[in-house]
Order: C-alpha cells, then sequence, then structure tokens
C-alpha cells in the first residue's frame, strides 16, 4: 500500500491508523484461524500454500502500517520500498493456493509466472527505489487481473461463490486505484487503504471457500 507525497492532516492519519489496525487484526485472526480449519481437510501442499498466502497478507499489513503510520525519519524511504514490495508479494502470495488447489499443469504455470514477475517486481523496487516507481505501479494491476487466466479452471472447478468474491476484489482493487491516484482529495489516502482492505478481504473469502471446498 503506497503514499502520496502530499502532508496530510492529523484526521487523515488517525482515520488510515483505524484502517491499517482493522487490517492487522483481521489478519492476526482470520489467519490462524483458516489455517486451524484448512490443514486437518487439505494436502500438505495446499495447507504450505495456504500458509504463504496467510503469511504475505500479514507481512503487507505490517510494513504498510510501519511505513505510514511511523513519523518522518531518515529511513523512511526505505519503509516506502519495503511497503511497495510487500505488494508484488501480496499479490502472488495470493494466486498461490489458488493455483494449488486447482493442481493443473496450467494453473502451475501461470503461478510459476506470477512468482518470477512478483520477485522480480520486488527486487527492482528494493534496489532502485524511485527509479521503478512508475513501473512497479504500472505492472501492480496487470499482474493481479492476470487472474483471468485461471477464471475458467476456477469456475468450472470451484464454487461459484468463488469467482465471484476474486472479481469483486480485483474491481474492488481497480477502483481503489482511483482514489490512489486523486491526491488532492481529503482522506485519500484511508480511503484508498480502505479499498486493499475490502478487497484483501473479498480474496480472503475466496481462497478460504476453495480451500474448505476442496
Amino acid at each position: 500500500m503506497t503514499q502520496t507525497a502530499r502532508e496530510y492532516s492529523a484526521q487523515e492519519r488517525l482515520a488510515d491508523g483505524i484502517v491499517h489496525a482493522i487490517g492487522i487484526s483481521s489478519s492476526l485472526i482470520a489467519v490462524p484461524l483458516l489455517l486451524v480449519m484448512a490443514i486437518p481437510r487439505v494436502s500438505t501442499g495446499t495447507s504450505i500454500s495456504l500458509a504463504i498466502y496467510g503469511a504475505a497478507i500479514i507481512t503487507l499489513f505490517m510494513v504498510s502500517a510501519a511505513y505510514h503510520m511511523i513519523p518522518h525519519l531518515d529511513w523512511k524511504p526505505v519503509l516506502k520500498r519495503f511497503d511497495q514490495a510487500a505488494i508484488f508479494i501480496k499479490i502472488a502470495g495470493t494466486y498461490t493456493p489458488l493455483a494449488v488447489i486447482l493442481g493443473s499443469i496450467f494453473s502451475y504455470g501461470v503461478l510459476a509466472l506470477v512468482w518470477v514477475v512478483a520477485l522480480a517486481g520486488a527486487i527492482a523496487k528494493l534496489a532502485l527505489g524511485k527509479r521503478f516507481e512508475r513501473i512497479s505501479v504500472a505492472l501492480y494491476l496487470p499482474l493481479g487481473w492476470a487472474s483471468l487466466l485461471l477464471v475458467w479452471p476456477i469456475f468450472t472447478t470451484l464454487p461459484l461463490a468463488v469467482s465471484i468474491l476474486i472479481v469483486t476484489g480485483g474491481i474492488i482493487y481497480t477502483v481503489g486505484v482511483l482514489f490512489h491516484m486523486w491526491e488532492s482529495l481529503r482522506f485519500q489516502n484511508a480511503i484508498w487503504h480502505s479499498c486493499v482492505l475490502l478487497a484483501s478481504a473479498c480474496h480472503f473469502a475466496a481462497v478460504s471457500g476453495a480451500s474448505l471446498a476442496a
């Protein structure tokens, strides 16, 4: 979750802080609960994929909170790099359990492609910082919407609700980007992060439904 250069008011920072607190607390509760419910019912591979997904979610919310909530310090630009790199990992992490549950050569191929791009993007962001800014932002949405490659296998293999939740989450993310770019809007950052939180909730519900139905 990224941030613009505009200085935010105390009210805006409070609102953004509340959104981050909800994200961290919900993920710390929901991820272990999903693992406890799913592990006895799914394969070892699916269990590992769910753990990767859960770690990616928690990491994103924690790194984002550290970057946005900590006062401006000399090393804040470093936190920004990790914040933006974590987005790549979170996107790839979301694909992981869905691709493993589908279990086809095609789904694993898509998963491999997504992870290659995500890892390359994360490493480039950490190494290049602002020099990779525009490219990294331009990669987020296409990488996320690459899930359309799996839409038919998901639709035909998993419960319909899973497909609906995945698409809904993608739409919310996409709408959120518009607020992210609307830098002059009051509470813009809190609105953007709320969209990220809602979209993440949709995808978490989709992954949970897919894993428990597998």
